[in-house]
């Protein structure tokens, strides 16, 4: 069973990243996907501004509907840093019948070989790249043990961001269908992002 991780910090979970989810699962044939909140990213500067609590429920609303998507509160649990190996390590020992596969950016291929323990995270798990339209992604330089374990997806353009999200929220401007009806009735009741 080959299942897709999508992590991120999710601050809030939106459209964009549920239609990456699905592009992966329909393009990679995944079992499923787990939509997987880091607890701290190690490559953001800036705290979340919803509490972890918050972003966790935001992903398990996101996910209702979908049987093919899996909250997994693993990182949240572990706490601390969230560094991919560890949860690698982690997922392997868990479940050890499964095979998984990161879903990133096309963007986020290119910095694969930068990654903490690569060389580690490559002989345990795939790599699934979301090409965007008129993105070129060129492999031939990468190491042949990191491109061998990617997998290149097409993606539809999608301009939405959790920054954006957050800013309009801000201006209380709407949100609506950039997040689930579920998450954006949850950002309005608990007034997250507001100014």
């Amino acid at each position: 069973m080959l299942v897709g991780i999508m992590g991120g910090t999710f601050d809030p979970i939106h459209s964009g990243h549920l239609i990456a989810a699905e592009r992966a699962r329909v393009e990679a044939d995944l079992a499923e996907v787990w939509l997987m909140p880091a607890n701290v990213p190690p490559h953001k500067p800036n705290a979340p501004k919803a509490t972890t609590e918050q972003r966790w429920e935001m992903v398990c609303l996101a996910a209702e509907g979908n049987p093919f998507f899996r909250p997994v509160d693993i990182e949240i649990t572990k706490g601390g840093v969230s560094y991919s190996i560890d949860t690698i390590e982690l997922l392997c020992k868990e479940y050890p019948g499964t095979e998984f596969a990161y879903i990133v950016g096309a963007d986020m291929v290119q910095y694969l070989p930068q990654w903490h323990r690569i060389d580690d995270i490559v002989r345990h798990i795939r790599f699934i790249g979301l090409a965007r339209p008129g993105y070129e992604l060129d492999l031939t330089h990468m190491p042949i043990n990191i491109r061998n374990r990617v997998t290149i997806v097409p993606m539809p353009l999608v301009e939405i961001s959790s920054t954006a999200i957050r800013n309009e929220r801000q201006r209380n401007g709407s949100v609506r269908y950039l997040v689930p009806d579920s998450v954006n009735s949850y950002m309005e009741v608990n007034r997250l992002y507001e100014s």
